[in-house]
């Protein structure tokens, strides 16, 4: 099974960690995250926050990056079965700060699917040919999520809004689908957007 998706976006984003390089995408394949892709918000001239010293010694409020609460909505047709919504946004951290955090990495990922994800909606569709599958959207801002579960969601309308939070070093959203509803169990299901897959550093846009 493949499903392809609507980019859960308008705007410019810059493509991070694609599976058209490399599978797994984000280094495991625990919680069905082979096939995992990030989107990272930029300008209209494709830049992200410009780096300077700060971003390069210290943290830095995740509301400089370009897109931080920029809408995002839902790239199928389905029902929202799942929705988090309370956990806080970070700073971002760029620089010698990324480096710190990365050690954190395996504190996150002993903490569970809740650790990486943050807040965070899924999607519960149907593929071409015919079998289900649960399209995954993580790191969202704290209390932007809109939808509820058991709510129908249709392409293109508003979940939430891109934030900083779960297991993200600076503002951005994850993509992922899997084969169920438990995410701690799950398998990946590989995804493509609009008939095709970006490559890292791509940037795509996703319309108005």
């Amino acid at each position: 099974m493949r499903l392809d998706l609507d980019y859960p976006f308008t705007g410019r984003w810059l493509v991070q960690n694609s599976p058209a390089n490399r599978v797994p995408s984000h280094g495991t394949p625990l919680f069905g995250l082979s096939h995992a892709i990030d989107f990272v918000p930029v300008d209209d001239a494709g830049r992200s926050a410009p780096y300077t010293l700060t971003s390069f010694l210290r943290p830095e409020p995740a509301e400089i990056i370009p897109g931080f609460g920029r809408p995002l909505t839902a790239p199928v047709d389905g029902v929202v079965v799942g929705v988090h919504s309370t956990e806080p946004d970070h700073r971002s951290y760029r620089g010698l700060p990324s480096v710190g955090y990365a050690v954190t990495q395996r504190r996150r990922l002993a903490a569970g699917w809740w650790g990486l994800s943050g807040n965070h909606v899924l999607i519960e569709t149907r593929g071409a040919d015919g079998g289900t599958a649960v399209v995954v959207l993580c790191h969202l801002h704290q209390g932007s999520p809109v939808v509820r579960p058991g709510q129908p969601a249709q392409r293109g309308e508003a979940v939430g809004r891109c934030g900083n939070s779960g297991n993200s070093t600076e503002p951005h959203v994850h993509v992922h689908a899997v084969d169920g509803r438990d995410i701690s169990r799950a398998s990946a299901v590989p995804i493509s957007f609009r008939g095709g897959l970006p490559r890292n550093g791509e940037t795509v846009d996703g319309g108005q």
